[in-house]
């Protein structure tokens, strides 16, 4: 079997028809494929709004687990998967018709251990209107893991679902998403760049990223922010892989500082109550024990600041948000 697309399912039930309907919509022999729809203990109709397409594919596997997350959601998948490549699309999402079948034969052929591909971020409106594009030319660059990470990878855009994974590849490395935290994405996604040999970055639309409605960062919150934290420990743990150059060392570490900045950023403009601030930078002071960022001089004032009085960095830094709305 050549795919196995995995389709996380949790609270969904406004969204996750499109979704199956859109994997139906790619042009594939059924025999080539299968369709992994892991429910994760949903509390809505999700999985009724999907029923009748369940029954009428016989290649769709339903499996059935209490609410343990997104991340156990598609280990479970991974597990249960037989197909040669694997995708993990959101099941708000949605595939771009027929646009599946180019990327995987590229992907057969070189048995590249990723192929990465574009994406378009459109809301709900945009998307009742959107017409796939009728003469795209697929455009592809074979190269290693390293190159792609270097030059293609960006933290702010680590998202699991635009790109198919040589299911051996994740296996032999051992590679799953971490259990219980949101932004999992990201330190999965780094790991598989950073030890994938072969890769395909392809110039073609795969996927539409829904805007507009409630995501992982929508009313940021302390649970939230640990989350947050957590991966970005397991991102930095990916410093003492042997498999480093100076480069990917480098941009690993500063990838690290972008997301911290961003945390930041969320807890000063989120958290009103000092306590809430307070709380949240001990817990990633005990997480973060051993980051060190000291690439130019800001990183290494962060860091000193960070390490030797984290509450006063914190509060500095809620009542610089604070001014610098005033001046908006």
């Amino acid at each position: 079997m050549d795919l196995s697309i995995i389709v996380p399912v949790y609270n969904v039930e406004k969204y996750v028809r499109a979704c199956l309907e859109s994997i139906f919509r790619q042009g594939l022999d059924e025999d080539r494929f299968e369709v992994i729809i892991v429910n994760d203990g949903t509390r809505d109709r999700s999985m009724e709004m999907i029923a009748d397409i369940i029954g009428q594919h016989k290649n769709i596997t339903v499996i059935n687990q209490e609410n343990q997350g997104l991340s156990v959601a598609r280990n479970n998948g991974v597990k249960a998967a037989k197909g040669d490549y694997i995708i993990m699309p959101d099941s708000d999402d949605l595939l771009i018709a027929n646009s599946l079948p180019t990327l995987l034969k590229p992907a057969l052929e070189t048995k590249a251990d990723l192929v990465m591909a574009d994406f378009l971020m459109l809301g709900d409106e945009e998307i009742e209107r959107y017409q796939p594009p009728v003469n795209q030319t697929l455009k592809i660059r074979e190269m290693t893991g390293i190159d792609l990470f270097l030059e293609d990878y960006t933290p702010y855009e680590s998202y699991v679902w635009r790109t198919l994974y040589r299911r051996e590849f994740l296996l032999e490395n051992n590679i799953w998403n971490y259990p219980g935290i949101l932004f999992q994405d990201v330190p999965f996604t780094h790991e598989c760049y950073l030890k994938a040999k072969k890769c395909i970055r392809a110039s073609w639309l795969l996927n539409i990223y829904r805007t507009g409605h409630a995501s992982a960062t929508y009313n940021f919150d302390m649970k939230k922010a640990d989350d947050f934290c957590i991966a970005m420990r397991e991102t930095w743990k990916l410093c003492s892989w042997e498999g480093h150059t100076p480069a990917t060392l480098r941009k690993l570490k500063d990838d690290v500082f972008v997301s911290f900045s961003h945390l930041i950023i969320l807890i000063s403009y989120s958290f009103k109550r000092r306590v809430d601030r307070w709380d949240t930078i001990k817990f990633i002071k005990r997480n973060l024990s051993d980051v060190n960022f000291d690439n130019g001089f800001r990183q290494k004032a962060v860091t000193a600041l960070f390490t030797h009085i984290p509450i006063i960095f914190i509060e500095a830094n809620y009542y610089l948000r604070r001014l610098l709305r005033l001046f908006k």
